[in-house]
């Protein structure tokens, strides 16, 4: 049988293996390979000779050793107990991996991805006799204090329920039989295994409309990501891709977080690890790691294994998608993916394309984000929202790049900028001159803002895009002045000139800057953005109404409520009389008087 094969090592080298005598073996079948039984999967078949990626070291192996085939292809397993997992790139969860070989790793240690010991308390929301199909929910399992895992219907299994009972099992325990229409009976568990690199299935895409909300004003609201949509995060070292990932993955209003560190260096997932459990969802009080599931595949590990973590994380985000939940999937970061699947064509010997990634690389990075989208799900609409005629779920993907020098036009960066609608581009002068988030706001670009314009409209304010599209005018207009001052100074330039590129400091500094590590600046809501936006355009509007009438430019931007206006960013959401009191001020101080601003 397929699943027994057996095969014999021809070739070894680095993380490929070749091995003869896989006649009956399919593309991405999983294999064991040698006597440890290394994890393995074949990405090339010619005869009865397969290429294998082994995602473990491969030292000691040599030819003539056995490899094995399993039959299936490499598979995740999907239910209770992935809440708050920290899993390397094929979900080998790794603390019971410590368990059994200590914080060293050895090769061929395995482990289920799932917990087979522990018990999950399952409630029933179907009786038997009733006819289910795929996706439908058959039960709930309480998680945690956060999240309620629903339990389904795999995928093109329907029937009727002939038994189900409520009660506490395991994950490998039957809850109940399906009986389908040719008479077979199908044991219902708790969980399910899914082929990672075939995305699970659903009724439909739908339009996105409504936004993640990150509540980081550089992003909410000059480069909005909707939810469901795909973003893109290049930037060099140190310009402050992973603290983003981290203040998306902590704010955002999706209900449930896959984080995937792609090859990244160890002691920037050690971070990760230490920093989210401490973390507090501030949605629900409890902690982050209550509604995140970690995917650690560190640039120490093997290097095929990267290209197998977003592919594990991403169908972890499409079950929780297809549960009805919103989830937000980051891949921190996808240039690593790609160096590693250029070791492995350079090994393959294919023929390389540009800078030596394999031509497939855009291929590769579009399947990926293109499984991001909001989309009616299979089954029944959810007995919670009786409102609702379907399920509706979505998949947001934010992914970085870490392209070398920060040389924005590598293949990774542009093959990616393709497919993604949302561009945030770091940019290490503004880390250095200590602005964060360092994302360069004449470089960077959402498309999504024609769709978003209504919602804003409905929720936040009539004249919010309004706002936002006059201050981008005003800051690309300070990035032509700025060369003619540092020229000839900004003297030269015209007293509404001067207004303009005071205007535009403000909104650097006021707005676009904001501290991830200050409680009272990391997280601001759309409404009080919007109170920001108005603040700082009423001061331009009063500054060029009140040099018209004769107060002098020093006076005016030396007034006392441009100090008022700096801080009001730290405003909390129930202070709305703050800002009112603050546009009155600049009513009062914007005023010519006998030639000078007047105070109050």
């Amino acid at each position: 049988m397929a699943e027994l094969e057996q095969g014999r090592i021809v070739k070894v080298a680095g993380p490929l293996v070749v091995a003869e005598g896989l006649r009956h073996s399919r593309m991405y079948d999983l294999v064991r390979v040698g006597d440890q039984g290394l994890m393995g999967e074949i990405i090339e078949m010619r005869a009865d000779r397969a290429s294998i990626q082994v995602y473990e070291e491969t030292e000691g192996l040599g030819p003539g050793d056995v490899v094995v085939s399993t039959g299936a292809p490499l598979s995740v397993e999907l239910g209770p107990g992935m809440m708050g997992a920290v899993y390397d790139g094929v979900q080998r969860p790794l603390d019971a991996l410590r368990e059994q070989a200590g914080a060293f790793l050895t090769r061929g240690v395995n482990a289920p991805g799932l917990d087979r010991e522990a018990r999950w308390t399952f409630r029933a929301t179907v009786d038997a006799g009733q006819r289910v199909e795929g996706g439908d929910v058959i039960g709930i399992v309480q998680e945690n204090e956060v999240i309620a895992l629903r339990i389904m219907v795999p995928p093109g299994l329907g029937g009727r329920i002939t038994e189900i009972a409520s009660g506490t099992y395991t994950v490998t325990d039957p809850v109940g039989t399906l009986v389908d229409d040719d008479g077979g009976e199908h044991p219902l568990l708790l969980m399910q295994t899914w082929p990672v690199r075939i995305p699970r299935p659903y009724r439909r895409k739908l339009s996105l409309a409504e936004p993640l909300v990150t509540g980081t004003r550089v992003i909410d609201t000059f480069f909005p990501l909707l939810m469901g949509g795909a973003a893109c995060i290049p930037g060099p070292f140190g310009a402050g891709k992973t603290v983003t990932q981290h203040q998306i993955a902590k704010w955002s209003n999706a209900e449930v977080v896959v984080f995937i560190g792609c090859g990244e260096r160890g002691n920037e997932m050690t971070d990760v690890l230490m920093e989210f459990p401490e973390l507090t969802d501030p949605y629900s009080g409890q902690p982050l790691m209550r509604r995140t599931v970690l995917v650690a595949n560190t640039s120490n590990m093997p290097v095929a294994a990267r290209e197998a973590s977003v592919y594990t994380g991403i169908t972890m985000a499409e079950f929780f998608r297809d549960m009805g939940y919103n989830v937000v999937l980051q891949a921190d970061s996808t240039s690593r993916w790609a160096e590693a699947m250029r070791e492995i064509s350079g090994r393959l010997e294919e023929m390389p394309g540009e800078e030596g990634f394999p031509a497939y690389l855009g291929t590769r990075l579009a399947a990926f984000y293109e499984r991001a989208g909001k989309v009616a799900t299979l089954g029944a609409p959810l007995d919670e929202k009786p409102e609702a005629d379907e399920r509706q779920g979505s998949v947001s993907v934010v992914g970085s790049v870490s392209p070398p020098g920060g040389d924005l036009s590598e293949p990774v960066v542009q093959n990616t900028l393709r497919v993604v609608k949302v561009f945030w581009a770091l940019e290490d002068r503004l880390a250095y001159e200590r602005h964060f988030p360092a994302i360069n706001w004449l470089v960077s670009y959402s498309l999504y803002l024609d769709k978003i314009t209504p919602y804003w409209r409905e929720t936040v304010s009539e004249e919010y895009r309004q706002r936002r599209d006059t201050c981008m005018e005003i800051l690309q207009r300070e990035s032509e002045l700025a060369e003619i001052s540092r020229l000839v100074g900004v003297e030269a330039l015209s007293p509404e000139e001067q207004i303009i590129m005071e205007t535009a400091k403000s909104i650097r500094e006021d707005f676009l800057q904001q501290n991830a590590f200050r409680d009272d600046d990391q997280f601001t809501s759309l409404a009080t953005q919007d109170r920001l936006l108005r603040l700082i355009l009423l001061f331009h509007e009063k500054a060029i109404q009140a040099h018209a009438d004769g107060a002098p430019l020093k006076e005016i931007f030396s007034a006392p409520v441009r100090e008022r206006i700096a801080r009001a960013k730290y405003s909390t959401e129930d202070q709305a009389d703050v800002f009112s009191q603050i546009e009155s001020d600049i009513e009062t101080q914007l005023v010519a008087d006998g030639g000078e601003a007047g105070e109050i």
